[in-house]
């Protein structure tokens, strides 16, 4: 046997032997959502600028339709198969009551920091910018009756 054959074979081996002892506890939801709460600040939204609206609302429906439509549906309005498969009880982003309805401030804290449901996007991949425009997608097409098609929140 060559050489090189024998240490691609064995390296792999032995590297995957010192992860035996090793156990990864990862940190229980309350203590990610507050580790993504104190990285949080408003003034992560302070710099960023739309030339137009509809740009913000693009920006804002592709995101949402890749990271929040599984759970919140098409519509904003929760109860999706994808929810009745995990167990999950996803709000409906639509309801007149619904606690963030007219306050993009609180939609970007609570995209960003998440909930015990719910990921903590600001630190698992979703960028300021893009949670910017998909809490003016939210707030502007799926609760129109709340900032209105023209309103820049």
């Amino acid at each position: 046997m060559h050489h090189r054959t024998v240490i691609a074979i064995t390296a792999p081996l032995l590297a995957l032997a010192g992860c035996r002892g090793h156990h990864f506890e990862p940190p229980d939801r309350q203590e990610q959502v507050a580790q993504a709460d104190s990285a949080y600040s408003p003034a992560l939204f302070d710099s960023i600028h739309w030339p137009s609206d509809s740009l913000r609302l693009f920006v804002g429906n592709n995101t949402y339709a890749a990271q929040c439509r599984k759970c919140h549906g098409y519509l904003g309005k929760g109860d999706t198969d994808y929810d009745r498969a995990h167990g999950i009880q996803a709000p409906s982003l639509v309801r007149p009551d619904w606690q963030y309805a007219s306050d993009i401030q609180a939609v970007r804290h609570i995209m960003f920091t998440g909930h015990a449901g719910m990921p903590t996007w600001g630190v698992a991949g979703i960028t300021p910018r893009e949670i910017d425009a998909t809490a003016y997608y939210v707030l502007s097409r799926l609760r129109p009756d709340v900032l209105g098609a023209d309103s820049t929140p």
